[in-house]
């Protein structure tokens, strides 16, 4: 048994296709289906039904799988260990992040980071928090960037900036003549929404304190601001949006944006990892350049933090 064999397991049991299994490791089909019967035959079961359309994973076969996962990445982390000795910043890195922080915060640092650490291949993923979550779990992504706090036991959360909500508010709307707005001010009938999934939807409906169980003209299934924005000028509604990215709106459109009132609501925006963190050179490192980049641009203290954990209904 060897680990490159147990790889090729793994890469069969993520697409339960030997051909997609053999292009993900780089080696022919017929010796990546070779050496996984190998494996069968040294260990005496079988793993893969192959009689089935698609290849299934046998009951034995699952429980072997996930050990092979563990030894895997037991593997890796000597190489790791060997690595954080030498100070050495560099090899492959995944990092998820949720879509309402990506087109703000990825242009800032990543060109920045991959300048002062060349070594590093960094592969971003845009992906839900619960999505990072698992993929962190499953070993999957080494680290992701995500609003918290998280309330996982198994995360550890490392703060890089609080991001204020700024209300954009529409010329017809009932609050477009305040100055400052209050929380209280908020009715979650009459806001435009990210649709579900997205975790800035329950920021929002948790500065609310509920959620309606009355429904609007319309409903939305929409994942980006810049089409919130543009509903929100015709009349249909007014929108929450983060900090930043009202910095990318045009002067006509901020006059339509309104602060809240100290102490801010605000988003906690974290890199988050496992507590048995891995490839921790490169988490470090990111960590402190981001950090460092966006203390110029985004510096608040007089915040209040909402949970971006899906709200309760008020009974």
């Amino acid at each position: 048994m060897t680990i490159a064999q147990l790889k090729y397991l793994l890469a069969v049991a993520k697409h339960l296709n030997f051909t997609k299994a053999s292009q993900e490791c780089h080696v022919t089909q017929p010796t990546l289906s070779m050496q996984v019967q190998k494996l069968e035959e040294e260990l005496g079961v079988i793993i893969f039904d192959r009689n089935k359309k698609p290849i299934q994973i046998t009951e034995v076969g699952q429980k072997i799988i996930d050990q092979a996962k563990t030894i895997v990445n037991e593997s890796a982390r000597i190489n790791d260990l060997v690595q954080q000795e030498k100070g050495y910043i560099g090899g492959d890195y995944k990092l998820g992040i949720i879509p309402t922080v990506v087109p703000t915060l990825l242009p800032m640092f990543m060109k920045t980071f991959l300048k002062k650490y060349p070594d590093v291949n960094l592969e971003i993923f845009e992906l839900t928090t619960q999505q990072i979550i698992d993929e962190i779990n499953e070993g999957k992504i080494d680290a992701g960037i995500a609003a918290t706090p998280l309330q996982e036991s198994k995360i550890i959360e490392r703060p890089l900036y609080y991001e204020p909500f700024v209300g954009f508010i529409p010329e017809n709307h009932r609050l477009f003549q305040k100055k400052v707005l209050d929380e209280q001010d908020l009715d979650v009938k009459d806001i435009l929404l990210l649709d579900e999934g997205h975790c800035f939807r329950d920021n929002i409906l948790n500065i609310c304190r509920m959620v309606s169980t009355e429904k609007n003209r319309f409903e939305l299934n929409i994942g980006n601001f810049d089409t919130l924005v543009k509903l929100s000028k015709e009349g249909m509604g007014m929108t929450l949006l983060p900090y930043l990215q009202t910095e990318d709106l045009c002067p006509e459109d901020k006059k339509y944006l309104r602060n809240f009132k100290k102490p801010e609501p605000a988003r906690e925006v974290s890199l988050i990892h496992s507590k048995d963190i891995f490839k921790k050179n490169i988490t470090d490192a990111l960590f402190k350049t981001i950090k460092g980049i966006v203390k110029g641009a985004i510096e608040f203290y007089d915040v209040r933090i909402i949970s971006p954990l899906p709200p309760k209904p008020i009974r």
